[in-house]
């Protein structure tokens, strides 16, 4: 297996560890910023990252098929690249959940996630970032 054809597996672990060391992080601080009760950031910050996991898993399968083709090293540019192309995509796809659930205009529902987005952006860097060395590691390992 090449250092990037993932199997289901191990995009699927990827994805849900991404997410559950983010939900752990942010639906308390969410809960504060917010006003809202840690129990109703923390089932909306679990349904966004439900949503995220989907998304991660379709996003890593394009951009990893995008770098087969293309034959581009995972530099540091790349991985901001890499990371600011999901929120973006992320930040489309939830807002109007933001707006629902929090009883919000679209607007003020933008601002919120763009204050998650603060957050997730170095979040997802550093992680994958992390992710990748690991991963190599154990990969040199076998």
């Amino acid at each position: 297996m090449s250092n990037f054809d993932r199997s289901p597996a191990e995009r699927m672990f990827h994805a849900l560890a991404f997410e559950v060391v983010a939900i752990v992080i942010s639906a308390p601080l969410a809960a504060w910023i917010t006003g809202q009760s840690v129990v109703s950031m923390g089932v909306l910050t679990a349904i966004i990252a439900t949503i995220a996991v989907a998304w991660n898993m379709l996003y890593n399968w394009a951009f990893d098929r995008l770098q087969m083709s293309r034959g581009f090293a995972r530099t540091y540019w790349v991985r901001a690249a890499h990371a600011v192309g999901f929120e973006v995509g992320l930040i489309l796809i939830v807002i109007p959940l933001i707006a629902v659930w929090l009883d919000v205009s679209l607007w003020r529902a933008l601002v919120l996630d763009i204050g998650l987005v603060l957050f997730y952006l170095p979040y997802g860097f550093l992680f994958n970032l992390g992710y990748d060395k690991i991963r190599e590691g154990l990969m040199t390992d076998r």
